[in-house]
């Protein structure tokens, strides 16, 4: 009985095909990986991770993680889209220290095409700050992020928000109110697509 199942095992795992995993057109397109699936059917829905760094071929922003899941199949290369990113724990907690006020603020935006996500920004500062001005400090920041999303196309604002021109954006916007010391937008989600 054993003998059965192992033949069945190796005989399944020859009949595999490798498929090329492709970023989405905002990425260029470029290969994210590769993959096994009996069926090109069977990697619809499937998430895969990678970092910027890889992507772009820029080792110094290696700490962003971004998620594509694939939408379709055209031949052995499975396409995917963008549903998120997320930076990585220990480059966070790395911004933060002792003495030194922090801001997170987290809220869902629509861009201009109507994709809902949810996006998480925080601004460190230099020094301990009153609550007064944390308030502020992010007050303001929504209104940028908010203010962006709504003024751009969904790839404009993902390509903005991964590649540091929003965090550049927030900056500009809150360094009247404190010493700042980093922007950053940690983490995104798309909540809804458009029908």
């Amino acid at each position: 009985m054993p003998e059965e199942k192992k033949r069945i095992l190796k005989k399944s795992w020859r009949e595999k095909k490798w498929f090329e995993i492709v970023a989405p057109s905002m990425f260029g397109g470029a290969r994210v990986g590769e993959t096994l699936a009996l069926e090109p059917e069977q990697l619809i829905g499937r998430v895969f991770e990678t970092t910027l760094g890889d992507l772009i071929e820029d080792f110094s922003k290696s700490h962003i993680k971004l998620y594509f899941q694939v939408s379709r199949v055209d031949g052995e290369r499975a396409m995917t889209d963008f549903i998120g990113h997320e930076m990585a724990r220990d480059y966070i907690r790395s911004q933060v220290r002792r003495r030194v006020g922090k801001v997170d603020s987290i809220q869902s935006v629509t861009t201009q095409d109507n994709y809902k996500m949810r996006v998480s920004a925080m601004v460190t500062t230099m020094r301990r700050v009153q609550s007064s001005k944390l308030e502020e400090i992010r007050r303001e920041m929504r209104k940028v992020v908010e203010a962006r999303a709504n003024e751009r196309t969904f790839d404009q604002f993902v390509q903005e928000m991964v590649l540091g021109k929003l965090s550049s954006d927030i900056y500009k916007a809150v360094k009247r109110y404190c010493p700042i010391h980093r922007v950053e937008v940690y983490k995104s989600k798309i909540l809804n697509r458009p029908a």
